[in-house]
């Protein structure tokens, strides 16, 4: 009978060989991401594709090689190129790929992403050897598809996809980068003296125009001001015209009844305004009597004046005509800013109604 804790060496073996079997099971299980693809090989001999999932293959024959199907990121080494107008300059990209087919990309070629990488090197600088400088600075769209179909063309027997090619960066070496400069700085300072010369143009358009408008203004409202101004004036000389010829018909019609003893009055009453003036001579024509009796038969005045009868109707106060009111003057002033109105047929017309007034009040 074996002692208590005491184990046969049939059972150390026993659980031995369950530890190896364990261990040999679990190295033939295999796990595929969902953006790999497995590739069998057993005894050296492909087998197949393996799907993503859990997988179990024959242990310590079996190998599977596991391929990211997903686009991947290469970086061009930054190299120095020649262009055709023998400028050097460094260059540099960004390559994208994707595997699609993993067999070829697996047993074609044996890495994929060097031969890939070099491959963009060398057509690099074959594309930019057929280019001035000028238009490699400014034509990387054009360098970028000839680049990407010369790769894609040349990896699709890698079972490589080139989905994208950028040019990082074009730096010129040398004196050829410090006449850029220049050359970039001469074309800022013309672009910023087009720029000051424009905005001095627009100023003196907009300060001439400014002026014009002043001018215009200035000369309509001294137009209007003459305008106004002689409206004025031509309305003070109708109304002076019509008081004196109110006060010319007064004299007519109040110098008719004058007889001789009348103008001697108002003879007496001009000597006596001589008189009172600030001369100390006044001198008398001799014959100063015949004068006056000229000037009183020149007037109409009678040698004897006649008695007036009883009765005899005097010229009314109407002879002096109605005093003009303010609407009646608006009226007058709205008339002669009309441009129709005949003044001088006005005129004639208001004479021959003062006149035929005249006569009905005689």
């Amino acid at each position: 009978m074996l002692p208590v804790g005491a184990i046969p060496w049939t059972g150390l073996v026993t659980i031995f060989l369950i530890i190896v079997i364990v261990i040999i099971f679990a190295s033939g299980v295999v796990i595929v991401q969902p953006y790999e693809q497995g590739l069998q090989i057993r005894l050296g001999q492909y087998i197949g594709r393996m799907n993503p999932g859990f997988r179990w293959v024959i242990p310590l024959i079996t190998r599977v090689i596991k391929l990211d199907l997903r686009t991947e990121v290469m970086d061009v080494p930054r190299q120095e190129v020649i262009t055709k107008d023998n400028s050097p300059t460094n260059v540099d990209a960004i390559v994208y790929v994707r595997v699609i087919d993993p067999e070829k990309a697996y047993f074609e070629v044996m890495n994929y992403r060097a031969a890939t990488v070099a491959l963009a090197q060398t057509s690099l600088r074959g594309i930019i050897g057929d280019m001035e400088l000028d238009e490699v600075l400014y034509n990387r769209d054009i360098i970028n598809a000839r680049l990407r179909d010369i790769l894609d063309r040349e990896t699709d027997a890698w079972g490589v996809k080139v989905e994208r090619v950028e040019i990082k960066e074009v730096d010129p070496v040398g004196p050829v980068k410090q006449a850029m400069t220049e050359q970039t700085a001469a074309e800022r300072e013309r672009r910023a003296a087009i720029l000051r010369a424009d905005g001095e143009k627009r100023a003196a358009i907009l300060k001439a125009e400014g002026s014009r408008q002043s001018i215009i203004l200035e000369a309509e409202g001294e137009r209007q001001s003459k305008i106004l101004r002689a409206e004025g004036e031509r309305m003070s000389r109708i109304l002076q015209a019509q008081g004196e010829a109110q006060g010319l018909r007064i004299i007519s019609v109040g110098a008719r009844p004058l007889d001789k003893r009348a103008i001697t009055v108002l003879s007496l009453d001009a000597l006596k305004q001589m008189a009172e003036g600030q001369a100390t001579k006044i001198i008398f024509p001799f014959e100063l009597s015949t004068i006056v009796r000229q000037a009183a038969e020149y007037l109409g005045a009678t040698v004897e004046a006649p008695d007036v009868p009883e009765g005899t109707q005097m010229p009314s106060e109407d002879i002096l005509g109605e005093i003009p009111s303010k609407e009646e003057l608006r009226a007058v002033e709205e008339a002669a800013k009309a441009p129709d109105i005949d003044v001088e047929k006005e005129t004639r017309k208001k004479a021959q109604e003062l006149a035929k007034e005249e006569g009905e009040g005689l």
